[in-house]
This record gives structure tokens, C-alpha cells and sequence, in this order.
């Protein structure tokens, strides 16, 4: 129950039930009473957390998103829309800004203006100016993702260090010697973007410990460089017979192309990674992944940063998610060697559950 669907049920404005609440305006006794009728019916006990917004300045937060593509992800936009809900829950309204490149000037302005009381900050780099700006000017925010050993934030991420090494340790269960990382954008990670390098670390440290072969690919967020990457492993690295990615956008891509190329999933190559849970029920056969809990972070977020706006002194909190690897049908045991190119053909199916690492 929130502050909207009490002035719908008392039928007034959303503003005339915060001023009741927080005494900031007169308002009239009759209409007082109504509105406290409904909240008396509905049983509303706002927490110290909402009575402090309801205190605030504008009663709006900010979205930032870096144009980091053309166009936003399906994930990118699954987190957008977790936050835009989450806040509408607490009656908050959301200010959606772009920055870096040029749109530099907008972020200035979200933050010079004061327009918002706190700021969620997405596709965080490890080192992230944006991070050091907001400190600067002490306003509350809060990472969907975190830099590099900054605890001077609070943040809620997805573990893609660890979750990527399960995934390469499933494969390895498999018998795959041979795996590929398909990756985000040479862009991205050459600006440190956190899920990229953690990622690749992961990927790194679980083919050194199994000791299997692995090749790290940089791919573009989109249907034709998922394609190009399928077409390039198979070039270089013919031996490969596995891949794990995290850039859901390039999963159409991936698919096209090994379709193209007669080879079946999972009979004749196995594909797992990280990935929205719709992407991978999307993907044929369904993807082997972990499920990156996009709504439940979106929402968290909403709640770090009312905490921190109500407490601004208060420690940073840290939310790091592991999600399990949901195990799908798109990987089965490596063929071997004899019988690898009639596999690519023809393919079964069939996967076993990941390891526990």
C-alpha cells in the first residue's frame, strides 16, 4: 500500500495525502479525516524511511544510464522497469538521464539543478567518474554494479566473477577442452566496464584450474556481432566446442550463425552463461544460465537508496547476488574428436547439473 492508492481511495491528490502526512500545508479537516478513514481501513504504517522522504525536497530519483549502445538491452531495460515500479511503490517519481560522451551535460544538470533527492547509477565501471562526481557533490546514490575496491558506496551487483567460473567448470564437467568467452564490446571493456572484467577474470581462473584451452572474444551488443563471433571462433579456434557469454544481445546472433553452419546445440556445441531469465527461455534450445535477478535488483536498489537518503550518514551496504546456474538444454557432453564434425550435424541432446564451485 502506498501513498497513491490511498488519495485514489479518498479521492484526492497525491500531494494533499503527503501534506496530511507530514503537516507541511494545512489541509482541511474534512479532508483530513477522510484520508485518515482510508489509512485507518487500510491499516498504513509508512516506516521512519518513507516518513523521511515524505520530508524531502522533490520526491523524485534519478536513473542514470550511460549510452553504452544504440539502443538499451533487454536486461538494461528489465532494470529500468524494476526501478521505475519499485519507486512508484514508495510514491516516488524517476527522472530517467543519460550520460558519458555527449551526454555529459545532462548528468551535470541532474546533479547541478538538485532535481532529484538521490541518484541509481547502472553499467558502473570499475572506475567510474561518475562515482567520484556524486561524491563530490554529496548527493545520495546507489551502484547497480560497483567499482573497484570503493566502499565509499552502496551497491547491489550480480557475482559475474563467479558465476562465469561455475559455468566454465559445468562445461568442464561435460569434457569440453576447448571453451570460448564471448564477451560485451571491445568498447565496454576497454572502458573497464565491471561485468566485462570480472567476467573475464572468472573465465581466466576457471580454465587455468581445470586446465582446458579458452579464448576470450569482445563482442558488440546486437543480432550481426553475434553472429561475426560464432563465425570468427569457428575460424581461428575450429577446436572450440563450447562457449559461455554474458551479452544477451548477441544471443540471436549466436544462434543464427551456428544454425547457418548446420551445427546443432547441444549435440555438437554447448552454450551456458549469464543472461535474463527471458533471454534464456527465449534461446533454442533454452539456455543453461544463471538467471540475473534483474527485477529483485531494480527493486533493492530503490530501497538502498531511500535508506540512504533518510540515513545519509549511515554505513554503505554491499549486495552481492550468486544466483544459481538454472540448468536448460543447451549443453551436453563434448563429442570427441572422431565423431565431432558428424555431432555438429546432426547433435543429441541432454546436460548434466553444474558443479557446486
Amino acid at each position: 500500500m502506498n501513498i497513491g492508492e490511498i488519495a485514489r481511495r479518498a479521492g484526492v491528490s497525491r500531494s494533499t495525502v503527503s501534506y496530511a502526512l507530514s503537516g507541511k500545508r494545512t489541509v482541511s479537516e474534512a479532508t483530513r479525516r477522510r484520508i485518515q478513514d482510508v489509512i485507518d481501513e487500510l491499516d498504513y504504517r509508512p516506516n521512519a524511511a518513507a516518513r523521511a522522504l515524505a520530508e524531502g525536497r522533490t520526491r523524485t530519483i534519478g536513473l542514470v544510464i550511460p549510452p553504452a549502445t544504440a539502443r538499451l538491452t533487454h536486461m538494461q531495460l528489465d532494470f529500468v522497469a524494476s526501478v521505475v515500479e519499485a519507486a512508484a511503490r514508495s510514491d516516488l517519481d524517476v527522472l530517467l538521464s543519460p550520460s558519458g560522451g555527449d551526454h555529459e551535460r545532462s548528468f551535470e544538470r541532474l546533479l547541478s539543478g538538485r532535481r532529484v533527492d538521490g541518484v541509481i547509477l547502472m553499467e558502473i565501471r570499475v572506475k567510474d567518474a561518475r562515482v567520484d562526481r556524486l561524491l563530490r557533490e554529496d548527493l545520495p546514490f546507489v551502484g547497480i554494479g560497483h567499482t573497484a575496491g570503493d566502499h565509499r558506496m552502496s551497491w547491489i551487483d550480480v557475482d559475474y566473477t563467479t558465476l562465469i567460473a561455475r559455468c566454465v567448470h559445468h562445461l568442464a564437467d561435460l569434457g569440453h577442452r576447448a571453451v570460448a568467452l564471448i564477451n560485451r564490446s571491445p568498447e565496454l571493456v576497454a572502458a573497464g566496464y565491471g561485468p566485462g572484467l570480472r567476467a573475464a577474470e572468472g573465465f581466466a581462473a576457471a580454465v587455468a584450474e581445470r586446465g582446458i584451452a579458452g579464448f576470450e572474444y569482445a563482442c558488440g551488443d546486437d543480432t550481426a556481432a553475434g553472429r561475426a563471433v560464432v563465425r570468427r571462433i569457428h575460424a581461428e579456434h575450429p577446436e572450440v566446442t563450447a562457449a559461455v557469454t554474458l551479452n544477451e544481445a548477441a544471443l540471436p546472433g549466436i544462434q543464427q550463425a551456428l544454425e547457418d553452419a548446420g551445427v546443432r546445440v547441444p549435440g555438437g556445441f554447448s552454450i551456458t552463461g549469464v543472461a535474463a531469465q527471458r533471454w534464456a527461455e527465449d534461446f533454442r534450445p533454452p539456455l543453461t544460465a544463471a538467471d540475473v535477478p534483474a527485477q529483485q535488483m531494480g527493486a533493492q536498489a530503490v530501497e538502498l537508496l531511500v535508506e540512504r537518503i533518510a540515513a545519509p550518514d549511515a554505513p554503505p551496504r554491499h549486495i552481492l547476488l550468486t544466483p544459481p546456474v538454472s540448468l536448460r538444454a543447451s549443453t551436453a557432453p563434448a563429442p570427441s574428436l572422431a565423431e565431432s564434425t558428424q555431432a555438429r550435424v546432426s547433435g543429441s541432446g541432454g546436460s548434466t547439473a553444474p558443479n557446486g564451485r
